[in-house]
């Protein structure tokens, strides 16, 4: 029985009827616990989505433990261990929030709107195309690492640098420029993205120019990321399709 219930809730490369039946129920399920996030008032349909929802994956979640042996295949350890995988940390964060609206003796556990976001991470357990995308992450990890370790470094080189060269004051206008170093890394943070809000921006000319450097190298340091994922996305595709 056990074997047959791995089958069904486990995700397949050739699913059978029943395995896709829950699939699809589950995707419903998630998709239908988002909807009063895109809502400022809460509709009594709302309390009903929950309740539904919470339920199933609450099921889910107890069907995946006691099938945590055959998945880990650790033996008895197997259900130890299955609530601390990551997979099963995002299960029980996606029941949490909506306990409340099934018992009053979990109104302690009332958790934020935005704490529901993390049932959009269900998602991974579904999407084929998303486990390609973390088999390229966890392949080329060092790489994204280094990369990642070279933006950092560099966001704070330049919010350093501009919290020194530009004043406090804007002596034009007597609006304040950088308030603390914290603005200083926003601000490198979005120049180095390219976004460019806006908000913030350097006046004086060692400011300005300090900002067009930190562009040039933004643009490139953020390419670098791009095309390794891209070119490693593509050649995990074509060796699973052989």
């Amino acid at each position: 029985m056990r074997n047959r219930i791995f089958e069904i809730i486990e995700k397949r490369q050739r699913p059978n009827a029943a395995s896709t039946s829950y699939d699809i129920l589950m995707l419903i399920a998630i998709n239908l616990s988002i909807v009063p996030l895109m809502f400022t008032q809460n509709y009594p349909a709302f309390v009903w989505f929950e309740k539904i929802t919470v339920s199933i994956f609450i099921l889910d979640y107890f069907l995946r433990w006691i099938t945590a042996d055959i998945r880990l295949k650790k033996g008895l350890w197997s259900f130890v261990l299955y609530p601390f995988t990551p997979m099963a940390i995002i299960d029980l964060l996606s029941i949490l929030p909506g306990l409340s609206v099934l018992s009053e003796g979990f109104k302690v556990l009332r958790f934020t709107r935005l704490t529901k976001i993390v049932r959009l991470l269900k998602l991974l357990r579904y999407s084929s195309r998303l486990d390609v995308l973390i088999s390229v992450v966890k392949k080329e990890k060092g790489v994204l690492l280094m990369v990642l370790g070279m933006a950092i470094f560099y966001v704070f080189l330049t919010a350093l640098i501009m919290f020194n060269v530009e004043p406090q004051v804007n002596p034009e206008t007597g609006a304040v420029t950088f308030r603390n170093f914290f603005d200083a890394l926003y601000w490198a943070t979005v120049t180095l993205t390219t976004v460019g809000y806006g908000d913030l921006c350097p006046v004086t000319d060692i400011g300005r120019l300090v900002s067009m450097v930190s562009s040039l190298f933004g643009i490139a340091i953020i390419a670098l990321p791009s095309g390794v994922i891209t070119a490693s996305y593509l050649e995990e595709l074509r060796s699973r399709k052989n």
